[in-house]
């Protein structure tokens, strides 16, 4: 598979992340407590630029992977990403990704995480063939933790990172949760023959 697919929930279509996405980034990063647990403040409109371009240069670098916005009934809702691992302690970049997402506060608590999660986990491992997926939060970040375990990943390792500015509860580490292709398979009652 080359280029992102655009996929579909019940309620939530994920589409490749474009341009036209921009100015809904800048209202997602804006609010201070969506950036809690990433950077303890509200981002700036530049910061939100800045990190707009790197984001839509991660769907370059491994075919099928990258970021998708988050629709429901044509309305932004956040976003959701697949990429490939970018420190070494993370692994091989060949048959892993990093899972992760973020919501606008208003569309929290209504099970859209877990369900645009869900849908990347399949097209990771069904569509894309990824051998694992992980995903990393801040120990102390109790709700993106639970969505982790709902999802069926397990908690893998608690590191600690060496930061410059670091956060509250920054010495309670950062947690990795992870998942394969065999355990998600075993989830779904599927084996290898009808995936």
């Amino acid at each position: 598979m080359g280029a992102q697919a655009v996929l579909r929930t019940r309620r939530i279509e994920l589409v490749p992340l474009g341009d036209e996405h921009l100015e809904a980034e800048v209202e997602l990063d804006s609010d201070p407590e969506v950036m809690r647990y990433l950077t303890g403040r509200a981002s700036t409109r530049a910061e939100v630029v800045e990190r707009h371009r790197r984001r839509l240069a991660v769907a370059h670098v491994v075919p099928g992977l990258g970021f998708w916005a988050a629709l429901v009934d044509g309305a932004f809702v956040g976003w959701f990403i697949l990429e490939p691992p970018e420190r070494p302690d993370q692994g091989p970049v060949a048959g892993q990704a990093e899972l992760g997402y973020r919501l606008l506060r208003r569309h929290w608590r209504q099970g859209l995480a877990s369900e645009g999660a869900r849908e990347l986990l399949r097209h990771g491992f069904a569509d894309l063939g990824l051998a694992r997926v992980f995903a990393e939060t801040m120990a102390v970040n109790a709700a993106s933790r639970a969505t982790m375990a709902a999802l069926g990943m397990t908690h893998v390792r608690t590191s600690h990172l060496d930061q410059a500015d670091p956060l509250p509860g920054t010495e309670l580490g950062e947690v990795e949760y992870a998942t394969t292709r065999a355990q998600w398979l075993s989830r779904a009652g599927a084996g290898p023959a009808s995936a």
